[in-house]
């Protein structure tokens, strides 16, 4: 007998136990942003990756399109460069204001758009699979966050603190 996890198996998270594993990386991530100097969080690069504070606005971008999916089934392609900017306290305020959203919506989402598949701008994927690609897109890109910190001489925060 083989033990293979289907989206229709039990779950291993409750719908509570994954809010809150997504709102800490969210803290983490805000930590980071946080952590750079001011004149560098949109301008530092290395080996020609964007900007963290440009990665940071896609990780914002990518959250909102799944939280937003989440609750109407619309997956609307996100505008990449359109209403972005280069400010932190900008960055910080609509970080924050799509945490509240997402802890105060991610709770009435249906249970069912877990298994359902969905077509995402990227392509489809089950509602699990999407929820969990949005949580591996930010930890990406944190890293990426990471490094950049390090290069310019900050400790950045332990990722083990969420």
């Amino acid at each position: 007998m083989t033990n293979t996890p289907t989206v229709d198996s039990p779950s291993i998270l409750s719908p509570a136990q994954f809010l809150g594993h997504w709102q800490g990386h969210r803290r983490l991530t805000r930590r980071v942003i946080e952590a750079f100097p001011e004149d560098q969080l949109f301008s530092f690069s290395i080996g020609g990756m964007r900007p963290f504070g440009v990665l940071a606005w896609e990780i914002h971008q990518v959250s909102e399109l799944t939280l937003n999916g989440m609750r109407t089934g619309e997956w609307t392609m996100p505008q990449w460069r359109d209403g972005t900017s280069s400010d932190r306290v900008e960055l910080l305020r609509v970080w924050d204001e799509l945490t509240a959203r997402i802890q105060a919506e991610l709770p009435t989402v249906d249970l069912d758009f877990f298994s359902q598949v969905h077509p995402l701008p990227w392509g489809e994927m089950s509602g699990w699979d999407a929820a969990i690609y949005t949580i591996d897109n930010e930890i990406h890109h944190r890293g990426q966050g990471y490094v950049f910190l390090r290069a310019l001489g900050t400790e950045p925060p332990a990722f083990y603190e969420r």
